[in-house]
């Protein structure tokens, strides 16, 4: 029992013990908008692509240039979803369209998520908005090209 005792308090001290301790249903939640959100892109589904986001969404990448100098670039919902609507994601094969999601890290009604897609790596945070999980940031970056 004192051993039972000093674990339990041993855990509580220790940082990040209690990452993830999301429900089951807040997991599912959290990881059907991440793939609402990455298929839809592929399928050229604007509902589910809306249906994912935050309407103040902002989806952003550091591009760096030659000389070493970076600026930061922007999509917003709107865009994100137009882009959809237009297909842009249909032109990925179905072999290639990986969809990876992990969820990193869950805390009362904000998440951090992984999403590995064919093409580049994105990192959302999700709220939990209207009982309702969203995506309202992206922080991206694409994969090395193959040679």
């Amino acid at each position: 029992m004192r051993k039972m005792i000093l674990a339990s308090a041993f855990l509580l001290l220790v940082p990040g013990s209690q990452a993830n301790a999301q429900s089951p249903a807040d997991a599912s939640a959290i990881k059907q908008t991440a793939l609402d959100y990455i298929e839809g892109w592929y399928e050229g589904n604007a509902e589910r692509m809306e249906r994912a986001l935050h309407p103040e969404l902002a989806k952003r990448i550091v591009r760096t240039n030659q000389e070493g100098n970076s600026r930061l670039d922007q999509m917003s919902a709107l865009t994100l979803v137009q882009g959809t609507r237009r297909g842009g994601g249909k032109n990925t094969p179905k072999e290639k369209q990986q969809k990876d999601v992990t969820i990193l890290d869950v805390f009362e009604n904000a998440a951090s998520v992984k999403v590995v897609a064919s093409d580049w790596i994105d990192y959302l945070h999700m709220a939990r908005f209207n009982r309702k999980w969203v995506i309202v940031n992206v922080l991206w970056e694409l994969k090395p090209k193959k040679q």
